[in-house]
């Protein structure tokens, strides 16, 4: 069964004059790594804001089709029902941290849920190793890089250990270096935790070789949702203006110009060397 799943979403903010989502209709399985990407303004972040229940419970409008989260019914559970099963990182780190430590700020959501202060201290102390920022844990959030806020943010998230992990531009506000250290770590909690992550992100050099889906948005609308290769690979994915990364861009200009190379197609620069080693190794 999918973890999520929706048919038909459509969503159309209060005084909107048209829908933001169109028509959504897309499953994202237990455990995978789902990147969502597409131009700027095509309801990324409104379908994100759907998977948690803030629409429609928080930002009203009119929400029409069906949507399931871990099996629940969004327009019948509240937004603290999901709470406990969908984590939403939003892209300003800021918008998230306001406790005067960053141990009582990963603590905060547990406090909510009623959790025993023991199980609080131990999830806490484990989440902060996890993201690296156990040294910063009596440090104001405030007086912290972006990256690190960013880390926090992530840290009280997955804290509450939920099933599913939403993360909306996470790294916009961050140097490349920054975001490739952050993607790490939620690549890594993805494979070794089996957390479900769903991540709002156009920056496809950086991710894409993460992804084991890609959902593309254009205009409200979902227009091509599949395997990353492939789906970058394809002229469509051109079209619509999407960041291809350069490593995959640079292999389709190669095999059009008979360079002989695997039929992987790379979607890093490291995938991209190595496979440039084997040609010339063949070459030799």
């Amino acid at each position: 069964m999918p973890v999520i799943e929706t048919k038909n979403l459509t969503y159309t903010y209060p005084g909107g004059t048209k829908p933001s989502i169109s028509d959504v209709s897309i499953k994202i399985k237990k455990g995978e790594f789902a990147l969502i990407t597409g131009p700027s303004g095509c309801g990324k972040t409104t379908l994100c804001r759907c998977f948690n229940g803030l629409i429609p419970h928080f930002y009203q409008g009119e929400l029409k089709g069906e949507i399931k989260v871990t099996g629940l019914n969004i327009l019948e559970n509240p937004i603290y029902e999901m709470a406990k099963h969908v984590g939403l990182v939003f892209q300003n780190p800021e918008n998230q941290l306001f406790a005067l430590s960053v141990e009582k700020d990963v603590a905060f959501g547990l406090e909510n849920l009623g959790v025993p202060r023991e199980e609080i201290r131990k999830r806490v102390n484990w989440t902060l190793n996890l993201t690296g920022i156990y040294d910063l844990r009596e440090r104001a959030p405030h007086e912290l890089s972006g990256g690190q806020q960013q880390r926090v943010a992530i840290a009280s998230i997955l804290a509450m250990q939920p099933e599913v992990m939403v993360l909306d531009e996470p790294t916009s506000f961050l140097d490349p270096l920054s975001a490739k250290k952050i993607f790490k770590v939620i690549y890594e909690l993805n494979k070794k935790l089996g957390i479900t992550v769903v991540l709002v992100e156009h920056r496809l050099d950086l991710t894409a070789r993460y992804a084991d889906h890609i959902i593309v948005m254009d205009d409200g609308k979902v227009v091509l949702d599949g395997e990353p290769r492939e789906i970058l690979s394809s002229e469509e994915a051109r079209l619509i203006g999407i960041g291809i990364p350069k490593a995959t861009r640079l292999y389709h200009i190669l095999k059009k110009d008979g360079v002989k190379l695997s039929n992987t197609v790379p979607l890093s620069s490291d995938e991209m060397a190595n496979l440039l080693k084997e040609a010339l190794k063949v070459h030799d």
